[in-house]
């Protein structure tokens, strides 16, 4: 006979859209109890209603809402405190939230940087000190420690780089380190775990509700995966901790590119970026919902969908004809390549470089 499962209690930070709405949906429909979290109270609100509705009839199961700002530390310890509280207990964690900012480095504002880190960067590290915490600490006996498991929601960013997404993605470049630090001060301490899972393109909102200094909506590059996929994926670490996990066709060969062949990276990186990256939606400078949040626009899905997937054509064609163009020279990073860079005019990026020879 089947073993059941044990119900859980998993605490959602990014509930309201996305990744974290689609993970905190399974969960619910799994019987597990469900702790919604995030800056938009209203957005939550809403997720509620859908997840109650996805709990099985049977069980014990139940959802929970706090509002979070994880940008600021008292927020995070109140969400766990009052976690305790109604709950009683905490068995994993799931940090999914993130902001994004478009445009060159020196175009995007400094402030819009500063936050961008702010509620990446910071945002990880103070859910991950108030979770790291409590799975330390004795349990309410004070027989043994209360254990339990972090997932970190990464990105493909934090492995690779590309233009117009700097604070993106430094931000992510800084969690992955965090996320790596974090696991080898745990791997021995008993019951306590520490994941990081990292999509490349997903169907989410958090394109279109992006700061944008670029001049252009950004969009997801292919290949483009469901949020449901990744919510999977984070699932099933749940079930069973693995320190790594890839979601993403193309993820381990864009890594071994950027890592490997940075010339030849380098080089495919800006056409990639503007024929893919971002769609040809005209925009005006905006701030998008990097300092509150945009609940009209919180969804479990963007506008993107699995139809999007043309632009992979431009990379596999620019990959073949630089490996038969330029291999067997050396020359990469130098000569007609070389010489060209990629800027920006009225948000649409272009060569302002002289071809040479």
């Amino acid at each position: 006979m089947r073993r059941r499962r044990a119900s859980r209690v998993v605490v959602v930070v990014g509930a309201s859209s996305g990744i974290g709405r689609a993970t905190a949906h399974l969960l619910a429909r799994r019987g597990d109890t469900v702790v919604l979290a995030s800056r938009s109270a209203g957005a939550l609100a809403d997720v509620a209603r859908e997840c109650r509705a996805a709990l099985p009839a049977r069980g014990e199961a139940r959802v929970v809402v706090v509002p979070v700002d994880v940008a600021v530390r008292e927020s995070v310890e109140r969400l766990f405190e009052v976690t305790r509280e109604r709950v009683g207990r905490i068995d994993a964690v799931v940090h999914a939230p993130a902001v994004v900012a478009y445009g060159h480095f020196e175009e995007i504002p400094g402030e819009v940087f500063d936050q961008v880190m702010a509620v990446n960067l910071l945002g990880t590290a103070n859910v991950a000190r108030a979770a790291l915490r409590y799975f330390k600490a004795a349990d309410e006996a004070g027989r043994r420690r209360r254990g339990g498991h972090l997932v970190v929601i990464g990105s493909l960013l934090g492995r690779i780089a590309t233009p117009w997404m700097s604070p993106y993605v430094v931000s992510k470049w800084a969690v992955h380190g965090l996320a790596r630090t974090l696991q080898a001060e745990v791997r021995h301490v008993r019951g306590v775990d520490v994941s990081m899972v990292y999509p490349g393109g997903v169907d989410t909102p958090i394109y279109s509700q992006a700061a944008n200094f670029a001049g252009r909506v950004g969009r997801p590059p292919p290949p483009v995966d469901r949020p449901e996929t990744v919510a999977r994926a984070i699932v099933r670490t749940l079930d069973r901790p693995r320190r790594e996990v890839s979601v993403g066709l193309a993820n381990r060969f864009e890594a071994f590119g950027f890592r490997y062949l940075p010339a030849v990276f380098d080089w495919l990186v800006g056409p990639i970026m503007s024929r893919a990256g971002l769609s040809r939606t005209p925009t005006e400078p905006t701030t998008g919902n990097v300092f509150g949040p945009l609940p009209a626009g919180d969804a479990v899905h963007g506008q993107w969908g699995r139809h999007w997937l043309r632009g992979v054509g431009v990379g596999a064609v620019g990959v073949v004809v630089a490996g038969s163009g330029r291999w067997g020279s050396g020359r990469w990073g130098s000569g007609r390549w070389g010489s060209e860079r990629w800027g920006t005019r009225r948000g649409l990026p272009r060569r302002t470089g002289a071809r040479q020879g």
